[in-house]
């Protein structure tokens, strides 16, 4: 792996095997005030799925690409006035690492039914408008794919409810209405219909 070090000079970093079964930690902390670059490492870290352990506390299972993931973003830290270091680690207990595990999980399963219940409202959508949204939701769900280290039931479900609304239509019954009541075990949102 190659690191960018300071004025321009390149220095060539080892990579050190990962833990088995363990995790990459980030610690770090950013100046309040300018307050951009906080936020842009905030979203970079959203965007990765990071089961958020504390105040500037941040975990991923350990890879390759996690950890240099962690890495860039720590470098990104310090280029800001900041301060971070990644760590390699193991929960004390099983218990403990099932519990952040879930907690990933479940973040994960509320975006995939979310996704799930916007295809089913895109099918009640005319045809043009309907292939843009299956474009939108498709590339929505490539996105959660890529945090989602531990694959609720729902990520199933809402490929198939995307797989739907890419489904063509079927005209041939007269008078043909699609039926929008459910996608794919999809609950019907409260209120509505």
């Amino acid at each position: 792996m190659q690191v960018q070090g300071n004025h321009g000079y390149n220095l060539r970093v080892k990579n050190e095997p990962l833990i088995p079964g363990g995790w990459v930690l980030l610690n770090y902390r950013m100046p309040r005030v300018p307050s951009s670059p906080r936020v842009a490492v905030w979203r970079r870290l959203q965007a990765l799925g990071v089961a958020q352990l504390g105040d500037g506390l941040v975990a991923l299972p350990a890879d390759a690409r996690t950890r240099e993931h962690f890495d860039w973003i720590a470098g990104d830290i310090t280029d800001n006035g900041g301060t971070a270091t990644v760590w390699l680690g193991q929960p004390a207990t099983k218990a403990l690492e099932r519990a952040i595990a879930e907690t990933m999980a479940q973040e994960r399963r509320q975006e995939y039914l979310a996704l799930a219940e916007d295809a089913r409202e895109a099918l009640r959508l005319e045809e043009t408008a309907r292939a843009r949204t299956a474009i939108r939701l498709r590339t929505q769900l490539r996105k959660i794919n890529r945090r989602d280290y531990f694959p609720p039931p729902e990520r199933a479900l809402a490929a198939e409810a995307i797989a739907a609304v890419l489904a063509p239509r079927d005209t041939t019954a007269p008078n043909a209405q699609p039926d929008h009541t459910a996608v794919a075990g999809v609950p019907a949102a409260r209120g509505t219909r």
